[in-house]
């Protein structure tokens, strides 16, 4: 397949082209370079994923190998320019779309609401119709668990109401839901919104809590522990998300001919529309994310307690029932493994 993979230089979204290239997609990446975080590790991010394309290319010409290679190339282009994306779609001709980019975090979403509404919803928008006019057979996107706000009905299930956020972000992602369904009921667009839950790994967001730990741990200073460390969350590897969104790009999203509109249910329609929760289904109280941390640093943190902040949720946890039973993955990889795998990565790449 041709797949575009918005926010390729992304945390999620570098590891997703790695997949779709090591299966032999040609993936054209958008990211917009944006300076929310270290430009840097963006750059970083694509370097590795073109020296992954020309050591395959490099293998390939050792052995002789017969046929094409996978393809890789990235846009510098920002999701809301409309004409930009709407060019870019009729050029390419895409078979399905990985809508990764976004405005991403919660807290910042209280000081730059503006920054929501143009990348989450009018980036959405032009995405839906990109697809839409250019019939893409598929479309995945980013939602996230934050959508379930003041719900406390764990485990978190899809058929659970998700209208209550707490945050701005969160609203943003629900809005997303409900726009992919009315590109799918009135378009036939397949669309399948996947919910992540607190994802981590290595080549992760600087803002994100295991790299400020990380980096305050080795540093000597103290971390900020919100709620007084009572928080639970479903804490997700970022290769089971990479393996998740596969899964589902591979399996389209169709019409559930037992759908009511009597009594509607909240994850699947009549329109070919899908959502999903993409969690670990084990949630970890923070303190003791904290203590694997330790442990693989060999070091102890100094620990400033804070209360529970505005816009966050004290708990979270994930039923992935319908991710297993539409696309049969459910996610595995224990914290203790995430974490040493992102300690090391970390080491090797501040070295």
């Amino acid at each position: 397949m041709k797949v575009l993979v918005t926010g390729a230089a992304g945390f999620i979204g570098s590891h997703v082209c790695l997949e779709l290239l090591a299966r032999g997609d040609d993936v054209v990446g958008v990211d917009n370079f944006n300076n929310y975080y270290d430009v840097g590790l963006k750059r970083a991010r694509v370097e590795r994923i073109e020296m992954f394309v020309d050591s395959i290319a490099l293998k390939r010409q050792d052995l002789a190998s017969a046929g094409r290679n996978a393809t890789f190339n990235i846009k510098r282009m920002d999701i809301a320019d409309r004409d930009a994306m709407s060019v870019l779609f009729s050029d390419e001709m895409f078979d399905a779309v990985v809508h990764l980019a976004a405005q991403a975090g919660v807290r910042h979403s209280l000081e730059q609401p503006f920054d929501y509404i143009d990348s989450n919803v009018t980036g959405f928008l032009t995405v839906l119709e990109g697809c839409r006019h250019t019939n893409v057979k598929h479309l995945v996107y980013a939602s996230t668990s934050s959508v379930y706000g003041l719900n406390t009905n764990m485990p978190f299930s899809v058929q659970n109401p998700a209208d209550h956020p707490v945050s701005l972000y969160g609203a943003t992602k629900r809005s997303n839901e409900l726009m992919a369904h009315s590109y799918s009921h009135l378009f036939g667009l397949s669309t399948t919104g996947l919910r992540f839950f607190t994802v981590y790994g290595p080549w992760g967001r600087p803002d994100m809590a295991l790299f400020l730990f990380t980096k305050a741990i080795l540093a000597g200073k103290p971390i900020d522990v919100f709620n007084g460390g009572k928080h639970v969350r479903d804490f997700t590897y970022v290769d089971d998300i990479v393996e998740g969104i596969l899964s589902t790009l591979d399996k389209p999203a169709i019409v559930d001919v037992d759908w009511k509109s009597g009594h509607p249910s909240s994850q699947s329609s009549f329109a070919p529309w899908r959502v999903h929760n993409i969690g670990n289904g084990r949630p970890v109280e923070l303190m003791r994310y904290i203590e694997v941390l330790e442990e693989h640093l060999g070091k102890k943190a100094k620990k400033n307690f804070l209360p529970l902040q505005a816009g966050d949720v004290p708990g979270t946890n994930a039923s992935v029932e319908t991710l297993w039973e539409n696309c049969g993955y459910r996610p595995h990889t224990s914290i203790e493994v995430g974490i040493s795998n992102f300690v090391k990565w970390y080491r090797e790449y501040h070295s």
